[in-house]
């Protein structure tokens, strides 16, 4: 029943971003809380009996959408502008419904924990960006080790056990929401579990400490090996502050990069970012660091730079194609190795209609830097590339329209608002038929 009402909601009406580019950005803009840090933690209110408020929690399309399945799964969800009020309850379903797994691969969170507290989870497989296979098979294995019982039926995982038993877990890639699937369930299992080629990334490691303020026993936090002692029952604090989104801080800054005078980007981690200021540096970007602060200044003409994505502490996937964008305009010919999704280059077409050079081969882009972009109607494929696209508005000569700017609003809180606040020229608009 509740996942039908879902899909009978009517959809909200289709919104174009229009910029005018050329604009400079001078001012200081904030960074909001990560969405890739939110999402983990609100599945993780499945462990536990007591309410909790977290704060810094983005106004996005990804948070509404687990709001909803929380509350499907027996959750009260409630948010107040930035402050979310999670009020764990065992009396909802243990199905996360297609209706709106499908909305976002995220939704995958939940079947940790909820094998791990109510001994069954049945959750549709995943859908959301189209940006390559991203297989579950991690975190089926995952709970298996820890002696879930799995079957695939009709489109949806299936996971049942009395309780789940400490177990030595060796992940074939250090894949975050599967790390993360396999900490929820080993804190309340049986005995200790270890954790190897565990992901590294900054959201995975506020999880954790977010488990430990719980009561969880983890060791080993920000490496590749978790030691995980499992406990009979969590409570979480009143309270959690989240951290702030390094990959809208890594977007903000590539606009610095292409137009700031000078630009200030606050409420960051610098320490989160030292892969993407690496490469600004190597493009030649002027930065300035503070605590929790960076300056950017536009450069005049980017030096080119070769990338290579990584897991953290490496480059991440999530700002190669804003960072195509800036090297679009460099001085000679740059290269950008994908080494995570293989679909990610599907925002290629809409730059080269901008007037980016950009060839593709397998998951490699052969860029050849322009002395300038042109404004054109592009459509954004996926959440990354709707940023890459809004930051080639920016600097492109003439009139842009962005269609699919959902995909933006899954990831980037009010962006157009931040940027209109530092002197771009950027509206949003219903779209016309």
């Amino acid at each position: 029943m509740v996942a039908k009402n879902v899909s009978s909601l009517p959809g909200p009406p289709e919104e174009v971003l229009i910029i005018y580019g050329g604009q400079p950005l001078r001012g200081t803009v904030r960074v909001s809380g990560a969405k890739n840090a939110a999402l983990p933690l609100m599945a993780a209110s499945i462990l536990f009996d007591k309410p909790f408020v977290v704060h810094n929690v983005p106004d996005l399309g990804d948070v509404k959408t687990m709001m909803e399945l929380l509350r499907v799964l027996g959750i009260r969800a409630e948010k107040n502008n930035t402050i979310l009020t999670l009020v764990p309850g065992n009396n909802g379903a243990a199905e996360a419904p297609y209706e709106l797994v499908k909305k976002m691969r995220a939704s995958i969170l939940v079947l940790g924990p909820l094998t791990a507290r109510r001994g069954t989870a049945v959750v549709a497989l995943p859908g959301g960006c189209s940006i390559g296979t991203r297989p579950v098979d991690l975190h089926i294995k995952g709970l298996q080790a820890l002696g879930a019982t799995i079957s695939l039926e009709k489109g949806n995982i299936i996971a049942r056990a009395r309780r789940l038993k400490g177990a030595h877990i060796v992940l074939d890639f250090a894949t975050v929401t599967g790390t993360e699937n396999l900490v929820m369930a080993a804190v309340l299992a049986e005995g200790e579990t270890v954790i190897e080629n565990a992901a590294r990334e900054p959201e995975v490691v506020e999880l954790c400490e977010f488990l430990r303020a719980c009561g969880a026993i983890i060791e080993g936090i920000g490496t590749d090996i978790l030691h995980i002692k499992g406990v009979n029952t969590l409570s979480p604090p009143s309270e959690w502050h989240l951290m702030p989104d390094r990959i809208e801080a890594g977007t903000l800054l590539v606009a610095g990069a292409l137009a700031g005078e000078p630009l200030r980007v606050e409420g960051l981690v610098p320490e989160h970012l030292s892969a993407v200021l690496d490469k600004l540096r190597t493009a030649g970007v002027e930065l300035e660091l503070g605590d929790k602060t960076i300056t950017v200044w536009r450069s005049s003409q980017p030096r080119p730079a070769s990338i290579k994505t990584a897991p953290y502490p490496g480059f991440p996937t999530d700002m190669q194609a804003q960072f195509a964008v800036l090297l679009s305009l460099a001085d000679g010919e740059s290269i950008i190795h994908e080494t995570i999704f293989e679909n990610r280059f599907q925002y290629v077409p809409e730059l080269v209609r901008m007037g980016a050079q950009i060839d593709v081969e397998g998951t490699t882009a052969f860029i050849k830097g322009v002395k300038r972009l042109t404004g054109a109607p592009v459509t954004a494929t996926d959440l990354r590339a709707s940023a890459s696209l809004v930051l080639a508005g920016l600097v492109a000569e003439g009139e842009s329209v962005i269609y699919e700017v959902g995909h933006l609003d899954r990831g980037y809180e009010k962006l157009e608002n931040k940027l209109q606040s530092v002197g771009a020229r950027i509206e949003r608009k219903i779209k016309s038929e």
